[in-house]
């Protein structure tokens, strides 16, 4: 046997092909069978050398492999099979062995049997579409696969469906990631314990085999991977080596999903290290292993790693786990093996070799010992196996074979230990890698599997020092992008940054590092040892100095910028997803007070770190000028950690802050950012192009801000609270560059900012003031009041949707902090403050999403601008917020006017953050504000209503806050004598604001007023010229005793700074002598300044009683309310003074200042006792102009454009409406008749091009713009009430044959087989698919206008949704889409009243007189012969309708091209559009009027058109019908005429269709009693075929017991008006021939005899005639231009019946009506019926089923509809999104479903592509007639195709919030909305989506 084997084999290696296949395989399974057995003995030594030796030639890696690795010369190699067969051999062999002889697939089955399966373990790759359920997560990355999430219960709970971006797996059934309440009922129980044990033989022989063939895979591997040329490996290399193994890794991915038993015998063989040693040392005798080894170690080398064996200069040690391996191995010699590495990474060679140097060194400091870097031993298959996969580039089929084994819990411990090994290997691929972005996704698709778990991530960090080996990583992986840092002092910088230009951070190739480090400290256990490693820490602040003033920019001072750099954004990114995440990891475990050591060493690290900086930038005091970073991560670390320690762990904030000197350089850059905020937004930096706007607002935006601004606004407000106040007022107007600004005098010289600029940056620093100083949000506010604030500010801006809500609010960007989004506290936070506004729907057809919308109360007392200005990204924003407030003040009553913003209560302080308030208590501030009040009085230059705005909101917030140790004020008043040198007495602005301010020396330019002596009135050049001369200032010479100092901020800040630095003891509050600084101003660039000195004579209290008379425009405007009523000092809060504008802001200022102190209050009042002397009406001076508020300007501007958009719309509105009204000349048809004589006058016509009016002539024709549409809505009726059903489910299939076209289709060709085409193409109408229809805007144009219009469009070259070469054009006026112009024909309004006359003439003479004017050819005022230009138009208008429609649904005659069938399409189109306007009125006539449809509709000129070109088809007379329904014939039987096919027998005609025949023949215009004797007419032969109908449902019984009752009364006077003398006899007639015969029992079964009363008769034959009834009367209503009567439902037969003269006019209605009474024979009634019936009898002697099936008329069809679709999307989703294609039987990239008939298509789909038409087109035009809608199952939206041109429509579908989700990104539950989908059948069935949609583009054919 073994011999046998042998044979085999030798043939095999031979590449013998003799041995015939089947005895091969009969061969391997005994071979296999026979090993079995002898391993199965005791002493299986044999058997196991046997199994080795035929393993050894079957899996021999030579031959196959010379084929992959040699690419050309393999094939030659490879012989006849090529490569594949030897391995295709080789994996049949495994099978057989395998399975020990048995079949392979019951073998796989007896493995499965024993598989706990306990997990589920499913692995998905990229765009799988996946849940995840946060109410049962435990890790943030839990995701389930669409079963088990369908299979557990998580009803109610917070879950999303999403698109997988990377790969994962189902964690069903782990419950260390998920909660086990969310299982599915699958893997709910725990199922090991009754799983029997695994047999010892089953798998017996897979522990033989598997290890050959695993090694056997590495060998390939080892074989296939050639070094790379110098750019890296070819990928075509790798991918074809790859493609070579596909057979055997998915052999592998195989055995993975047998179960739990198979993967842990493949988890024995991957780890046993003995096996692994044993087959790849490479030391036998074999030399292909040999060769193999050694291309192994080359790889490893190549890769700069080392193989442990030849490792000389590493002194390997293993640090103990318990120290940190860093404090270990300290600083010993890392730099010089730090060199050795560098020299063999090519990518990392540096091109300034100095700057390398010194990187490497400062780096070394903090490294880990080298061997994390490159030394890597692999010591069992699963090592070498990943070593490979990552060489690869991580092929997809490796890493879910990796991952499949997962669920097996010894192998997860194992792989999750090789990966970290070989992290630092993965980081280096990855930079080499070509394809970053699919190698990330892969790594991270494994690693989230691996870290998302806490025990595992906990063992690993124990064990292998995963956290030491990932900042590690991290560190080198930054390292190869630094460069020098230009901050501060460009030439000795010793501070390196990242370089954001680099493809590592452009192309965010970190991305999968830092998201696996995030991962892991989300895990408590592994962050508590990253927060105790201090080692740890001073890497990872080494880590993020990196980041640390990254992308600087530099202010472009001349010209713009060449390049805009768009590097921003990385820069961004990076700061957010390497720093910021990180920290925010960090500070979710800080959260209780055991917690403090960690903050305190983080602190201390962090402040280490910055210190360091500062001193590598060298930095002193002043920032460098013109640049700013905004990154600055370390100062955030520290910032956060601070909020956190205060705020949480109740540490005192005083023991983790630094020394002053710290403390001042810590504000400089953070204050640095804030400036340059404000120089952005004034424009300052607009050389720098758009980017840096990008810059400012990324800053702001909501996913950054809590990462950025906020922290910086924080650690400034620390610094605030605890450095000096005046030092640190003074440094911010430095920074925002206004120092100049500040001061008394008129004029002055800015010598760092332009003019233009001054007023913007002064707002700016004022705002930042507010912001500091009343922003709480890390100062005290909780967390559910932070989100309160953030919910409202986003609320107060916009309405916003709950997704944007959800975007715009920022929550801590760590998943596990707690604020989730969606959480609970968000939702109950939402409705406490919002209104949910459900979406609505106008008219126009645009929809509207669910908005929340603030409540009243929020804005009452809530709505805080300074919040809104903060979140703000756009400016526009906070004017948006001002204007819904200001519309809410009026609404609501509160305030008429424009208000200001509000000024809002402030939480309370955290006792840590006291000091802040000193900022409002500090003579600095409360000189500027005195400066700032006094010029706003003066009208100085560059002062807005903003700055008043913030000036006094400083000064509120001042009176808030004070300090009461102050109280005793009374004894502070010496007057102001006492302290003349100085500006204010003390600190406290209470006591401040009643300080009189006397005199001001101030330094001014020499041309300034001031100092000119003789300064007379009329220098209005100036800015004082509107000061009334009495209060000109006196300039005083000499020195004042009462004059205050000059005030230098510059000098004040200087000199604390220098105080703060020398530690000196001198008192910090002592007044200053004025220094002043010439650090900026160019010398000689200005004027010199000399000293004048200014009377000023106010306080704070004293300008702003002067201002309140300012704003108000009144003399001693303020009264102090208190007079009056005392109470009102001490109530707290008034209502009145809540909202308001400026007038009101400084009454709530002056009562605060009252209440609060009874000297202000003394004082208020004297003030107002004083009379001020009367203002001069100003003057507006030229300067003044200027300075009229831009602001002001641009309010004006938009309330002037207001205005002119309000006239210009009522304009057009009544423009529109008398255009309607004249545009419809047939509604105007009763005119004023009371006349004596009547004015034949003609119908005028406006033209909306050139204007003018006047008739339609032949020469000049007038037409109206139309739109031609085929439409298939008619054919979608059906005759059942049930709505169809979309198809859900497998069953459910939509069969069309009830459909009301499929119905006539089969009706047609019935008739086609038995009768003469050209009879049968008139017996019934087509257009229930296909039809034409034709609607107008109704405006109408000349034609020739029209064509020149037409000419100016195709030379237009704007591009346009439609196209103009297809005579596609929009209506000059309205704009509705049209594409053709339908011709009026001229002739006048009156002559339709003198037709409409009654005349008295009897029914046979009027029936002779039709028959006469059928006959006449060319009856017409219009005589053919001359072409006129009306005729030409009328033809080409007749062509245009003809190709609306496509040749199938226009030729249905057996001969092509015959006349009968345009006669047929003619009087068809007529009815499609009579049919469609009855659908459109709700398919009866109840409502009557004329509806709108009247009022636009064009039947009139449209009858005029068809009835010209039908009257060019005469009817040959001896066929016309109208002899058939008039006259009675001698009756020969056609039976003798064999050869030819009979004519359909006229109770088979459908009566609608002769009508229009009848009435199309005539000449026109119709004269009224005409039509009438017409319908009388048809109306018999319409009540014939109901009995006839009638009779044959019924049964033999009944019919037998009418025929008897009626044949009673045949002879009684009116028995020609009595259905059943009229039934009996048609039953009586008809019984003569075989109808009745062949009669089964079906039929009986139809309608149950019971029902078969008289009334139930009568309902039966009322419901036959209507149709008919309905359509004629609308006939008669655009004909005639009769109103429709209303009626109620069950008399509609009746008045329809009245109204077209059936009824007698003196039919008395008492008695029950009986329809049967609007007969009027035109000959005896029973002679016509007999030869009617005897046309049928004839027929039915041969064909009685046929026959008795056409008299079976369904009439009653219910209106269209689109299918139903079920409430919730899910549904759909899951059963599309995997269905396959019936075509092409794949499932498509795009599927999508049609709402009218529910065919399942390929969007965009190649597959099912017909002669370039793709599927979804086609299918419109098949199905739609040019229109489709269908819905498109990924994307939840409804897409619409009309005929070339296709729009998104939106989507019916909502979420609970009422918003869409276009593309299912949120993956929410998404709800139908009924309104919107009633909207959308709405649109389908008026044909108004090319009026209603606006955005069409063209398809192409390839959707």
């Amino acid at each position: 046997m073994a011999a046998a084997a042998a044979a085999a084999v030798g043939g095999q290696q031979q590449s013998q092909p003799e041995l015939a296949a089947s005895g091969l395989a009969l061969d391997k399974a005994a071979t296999a069978a026979h090993l079995k057995a002898a391993l199965s003995r005791p002493d299986n030594r044999a058997g196991a050398e046997e199994l080795q030796a035929l393993l050894e030639r079957v899996l021999s890696a030579e031959r196959p492999l010379a084929a992959a690795a040699g690419g050309e010369d393999a094939a030659a190699a490879g012989g006849g099979g090529g490569p594949g067969a030897a391995e295709e051999e080789a994996l049949e062999w495994c099978k057989c062995l395998l399975a020990g002889g048995g079949g392979y697939d019951e073998f796989c089955a007896a493995v499965r049997a024993y598989d706990p399966a306990a997990l589920c373990g499913l692995v998905w790759t990229a765009n799988f579409v996946a849940y995840r359920c946060r109410t049962c997560g435990i890790s943030p990355c839990m995701s389930l696969c669409a079963e088990c999430f369908h299979q557990g219960d998580h009803t109610g709970h917070d879950f999303n469906m999403f698109r997988s971006q990377a790969g994962g797996a189902c964690d069903c059934g782990d419950s260390n990631v998920m909660r086990e309440s969310g299982f599915c009922k699958r893997h709910q129980i725990k199922s090991s314990s009754n799983i029997p044990c695994v047999p010892k033989d089953l798998l017996m022989m897979s522990e033989f085999v598997l290890p050959r063939f695993i090694f056997c895979l590495i060998q390939y591997l080892r074989e296939g991977y050639n070094e790379p040329a110098a750019d890296g490996p070819s990928e075509k290399d790798l991918n074809k080596v790859l493609q070579l193994l596909e057979p055997q890794i998915s052999f592998l991915e195989d055995l993975t999903k047998m179960g739990g038993a198979m993967r842990s015998v493949l988890t024995q063989v991957l780890t046993n290290q003995q096996n692994y040693k044993d087959l790849t040392s490479g030391l036998g005798e074999n030399a292909c292993a040999k060769k193999s080894h050694e291309k192994y170690l080359i790889a490893l080398k190549s890769s700069g790693l080392t193989y442990p064996e030849d490792k000389l200069v590493y002194g390997v040690q293993e640090p103990s786990a318990g120290t940190s391996s860093l404090a270990v191995q300290g600083f010993v010699g890392a730099t010089g093996t730090l060199g050795q590495v560098d020299s063999s990474d090519e990518d990392d060679q540096d091109g300034s070799q100095g700057l390398g140097k010194r990187k490497r060194v400062k780096l070394s400091s903090g490294t880990k010992d080298q061997s994390i870097m490159d030394v890597l031993k692999h010591k069992s298959f699963l090592e070498e196996l990943l070593f490979w996969t990552i060489k690869y580039e991580f092929p997809q089929k490796m890493v879910t074979f990796l991952l499949n084994m997962l669920p097996d819990q010894e192998y997860k411990v194992a792989f999750t230990k090789t990966f970290v090994q070989h992290y630092a290997f993965i980081m280096k691929t990855l930079k080499k890698s070509h394809e970053s972005d699919t190698m990330s996704n892969r790594i991270v698709h494994i690693s989230v599997q691996l870290f998302s778990n806490e025990e595992l991530a906990r063992q690993v960090t124990e064990e292998c020092q995963l956290l030491d080996i990932m900042v590690t990583v991290l560190l080198y992986m930054m390292e190869s992008c630094l460069i020098k840092s230009e901050l501060q002092d460009e030439e000795n910088s010793l501070h390196v940054v990242v370089n954001c230009g680099e493809a590592l951070l452009k192309n965010n190739t970190y991305w999968p590092l830092v998201s696996d480090f995030i991962n892991i400290l989300s895990h408590q256990s592994v962050a508590k040892r990253f927060l105790e490693d201090h080692g740890l820490l001073v890497t990872w602040m080494n880590f993020v100095s990196f980041f640390q003033g990254m992308n600087l920019n530099k202010r472009e001072l001349n010209e713009h910028v060449e390049f805009e750099s768009q590097t921003y954004y990385a820069a961004f990114a990076a700061e957010l997803e390497a720093c910021a995440q990180p920290m925010w990891g960090l500070l979710s475990h800080c959260k209780v007070r055991e917690t403090q050591e960690y903050t305190r060493n983080v602190v201390r690290y962090c402040l280490e770190a910055l210190q360091d900086w500062f001193d590598a930038i060298n930095f002193v005091d002043e920032p460098a000028p013109n640049q700013v970073t905004f990154h600055l991560p370390l100062h955030r670390y520290y910032a956060m950690f601070l909020s956190k320690a205060v705020k949480c762990q109740e540490l005192d904030l005083d023991s983790v802050l630094p020394d002053q000197e710290m403390l001042m350089k810590l504000m400089i850059h953070p204050l640095q950012i804030q400036a340059s905020l404000a120089e952005i937004h004034s424009n300052m930096w607009v050389r720098n192009g758009l980017q840096i706007k990008g810059q400012a607002m990324t800053y702001v935006q909501s996913h950054f801000c809590n990462s950025m601004i906020d922290p910086d606004i924080y650690l400034l407000q620390v610094c605030a609270s605890r450095l000096d106040p005046d030092y640190f007022i003074s440094s911010v107007f430095e920074r925002f560059k206004v120092v100049d600004l500040l001061t008394m005098a008129s004029q002055h010289q800015n010598t760092v900012l332009d003019a233009e600029h001054e007023r913007s940056m002064l707002e700016g620093a004022l705002t930042f003031l507010v912001i500091l100083l009343s922003l709480r949000l890390h100062l005290g506010m909780s967390d559910d009041e932070i989100l309160r604030a953030e919910m409202v500010a986003q609320l107060c801006m916009n309405d916003r949707t709950h997704s944007s809500l959800l975007d715009l609010i920022p929550e801590n960007p760590n998943p596990k902090s707690g604020i989730i989004p969606g959480s609970y506290s968000f939702e109950s936070v939402l409705s406490a403050v919002a209104d949910f506004k459900a979406p609505v729907f106008e008219p126009g057809g645009s929809m509207q999403q669910g908005m929340y919308t603030p409540k009243a109360e929020v804005w009452d007392q809530e709505f805080d601008p300074v919040m809104v200005i903060l979140r703000t990204v756009y400016r526009r924003d906070v004017q948006s917020a001002m204007d819904r407030y200001t519309a809410f003040l009026k609404q609501s009553g509160k305030f008429p006017g424009n208000p200001w913003p509000p000024y809002k209560k402030r939480t309370s302080l955290h006792p840590s953050y006291k000091g802040l308030m000193r900022l409002l208590h500090c003579k600095t501030l409360h000189i500027v504000l005195f400066t700032l009040l006094y010029k706003i009085l003066m009208d100085h230059q560059n002062l807005s209503e903003h700055v008043l705005c913030m000036v006094l909101y400083l000064i509120e917030l001042g009176l808030e806050n004070y300090a009461d140790e102050e109280s005793d004020e009374e004894a502070s008043v010496g007057g102001p004598e006492r302290c003349h040198d100085s500006w204010f007495p003390g600190s406290n602005l209470v006591s401040n604001m009643r300080h009189f301010i006397n005199y001001v020396r101030v330094r001014v330019p020499e041309t300034a007023p001031e100092v000119k002596r003789d300064s007379p009135a009329s220098t209005s050049s100036d800015n004082l010229g509107s000061l009334h001369n009495s209060r000109r200032p006196k300039v005083l010479q000499r020195e004042n005793s009462g004059t205050a100092q000059v005030f230098s901020l510059v000098a004040e800040r200087r000199k604390k700074f220098q105080e703060i630095i020398n530690r000196s003891s001198s008192e910090a509050n002592q007044v200053v002598r004025p220094k002043t600084s010439n650090k900026w101003s160019a010398p000689g660039s200005a004027p010199q300044l000399t000293t004048a000195i200014l009377e000023i004579k106010e306080s704070i209290l004293s300008l702003l009683i002067k201002l309140h008379h300012k704003l108000s425009g009144k003399q001693n405007s303020y009264y102090p309310p208190w007079l009056d009523d005392i109470e009102i000092l001490i109530q707290p809060e008034i209502p009145k003074y809540s909202h308001g504008d400026g007038i009101t802001a400084v009454e709530r200022i002056l009562l605060k200042a009252a209440s609060q102190s009874r000297m202000n209050k003394r004082i208020i009042e004297e003030i107002c006792r004083k009379v001020t002397p009367p203002v001069p009406p100003k003057k507006v001076t030229t300067a003044e102009k200027k300075t009229l508020d831009k602001e002001e300007r641009r309010q004006k501007a938009r309330e002037r454009q207001q205005k002119l958009l309000a006239e210009f719309a009522s304009r057009q509105k009544s423009f529109m409406e008398t255009a309607m009204d004249v545009d419809s000349p047939e509604n105007d048809i009763p005119m004023d008749i009371t006349t004596a004589e009547p004015q034949v006058s003609e119908a005028v016509y406006d033209c909306v091009i050139c204007g003018q009016s006047g008739p339609s002539s032949e020469d000049r024709p007038t037409g109206l713009v139309v739109l031609l549409q085929a439409s298939s809505v008619l054919g979608q009726c059906r005759d059942n009430v049930e709505p169809k059903k979309l198809p859900i489910t497998e069953e459910e299939q939509i069969y069309p044959w009830d459909t009301c076209a499929a119905v006539h289709d089969v009706r047609l060709s019935l008739l086609q087989r038995y009768f003469k085409d050209s009879s049968c193409l008139l017996a019934v109408s087509i257009g229930w698919e296909g039809g034409v229809y034709v609607q107008t805007c109704g405006h109408t144009l000349h034609i020739d206008c029209h064509k020149s219009y037409m000419e100016s469009l195709r030379n237009d070259q704007v591009l346009q949704g439609f196209s103009v070469d297809k005579g596609e054009f929009t209506c000059p006026l309205c704009r509705q889409f049209a594409n053709s112009v339908l011709p009026c024909y001229p002739g006048s309004n009156v002559e339709n009243n003198l037709w409409q006359r009654p005349s008295n003439k009897s029914i046979q003479d009027l029936i002779k007189e039709v028959e006469e004017l059928q006959g006449r050819p060319g009856a017409f005022p219009v005589s053919i012969s001359s072409e006129t230009n009306l005729s030409k138009e009328m033809e080409s208008v007749m062509k245009d309708i003809k190709n609306t429609t496509q040749k199938k649904y226009r030729d249905y005659s057996k001969t092509p091209g015959s006349p009968d069938n345009d006669f047929l399409f003619m009087y068809s189109v007529a009815r499609t559009n009579l049919e469609l306007e009855l659908i459109h009125r709700g398919g009866n006539l109840c409502s009557g009027g004329a509806s709108t449809a009247g009022k636009r509709s064009c039947l009139n000129q449209l009858f005029h058109v068809l009835a010209l070109h039908m009257r060019l088809y005469s009817i040959d007379s001896e066929y016309n019908p109208w002899r058939k329904l008039t006259q009675l014939e001698e009756m020969n039987p056609q039976l003798g005429n064999e050869e030819q096919q009979p004519e359909v027998p006229i109770l088979y005609h459908d009566v609608t269709s002769l009508l229009l025949i009848q009435i199309l023949m005539m000449p026109q215009p119709l004269r009224k009693d005409h039509f009438t004797c017409i319908v009388k007419v048809l109306f018999t032969l319409l009540y014939t075929q109901a009995l006839v109908a009638l009779s044959v449902k019924c049964s033999e019984e009944d019919r037998s017991a009418w025929k008897h009752e009626g044949a009673l009364k045949k002879n009684t006077c009116d028995a020609e008006k009595s259905y059943e003398v009229l039934l009996s006899f048609v039953i009586s007639e008809l019984s003569k021939g075989k109808l009745y015969h062949e009669e089964g029992t079906q039929e009986c079964a139809m309608v149950n005899p019971t029902a078969w009363s008289p009334e139930f008769m009568e309902k039966y034959l009322q419901d036959f005639c209507l149709p008919f009834l309905r359509i004629t009367s609308l006939l008669q209503h655009h004909l005639f231009g009769e109103d429709l009567p209303s009626c109620q439902e069950e008399e509609e037969f009746s008045v329809l019946a009245s109204c077209l003269g059936l009824l007698p006019t003196f039919y008395q209605t008492e008695h029950p009506f009986i329809s049967a009474s609007c007969l009027d024979w035109p000959v005896p009634a029973f002679d016509i019926i007999t030869q009617w019936c005897f046309e049928i009898k004839s027929f039915t002697e041969r064909h009685a089923e046929q026959g008795k099936a056409l008299l079976i008329q369904e009439s009653k069809w219910k209106l269209p509809h689109l299918l139903q679709l079920p409430e919730n999307y899910n549904t759909i989703f899951q059963y599309y999104h995997r269905k396959t294609c019936s075509v092409c039987t794949k499932v498509p990239k795009d599927p999508a479903v049609c709402l009218v008939c529910g065919t399942f298509v390929c969007l965009k789909g190649s597959c099912c592509k017909q002669q370039s038409y793709c599927e979804c087109v086609l299918h419109s035009q098949n199905c739609g007639a040019g229109t489709g809608i269908f819905l498109l199952i990924n994307a939840s939206v409804i897409i619409i195709i009309r005929g070339h041109r296709f729009c998104l429509w939106g989507s019916v579908y909502l979420d609970a919030h009422g918003e869409e989700d276009r593309d299912l990104r949120r993956g929410k539950p998404l709800y139908i909305c009924k309104e919107r989908y009633k909207v959308l059948e709405q649109q389908w069935i008026s044909h108004t989506f090319d009026h209603i949609n606006k955005r069409w583009g063209p398809h192409y054919n390839a959707l």
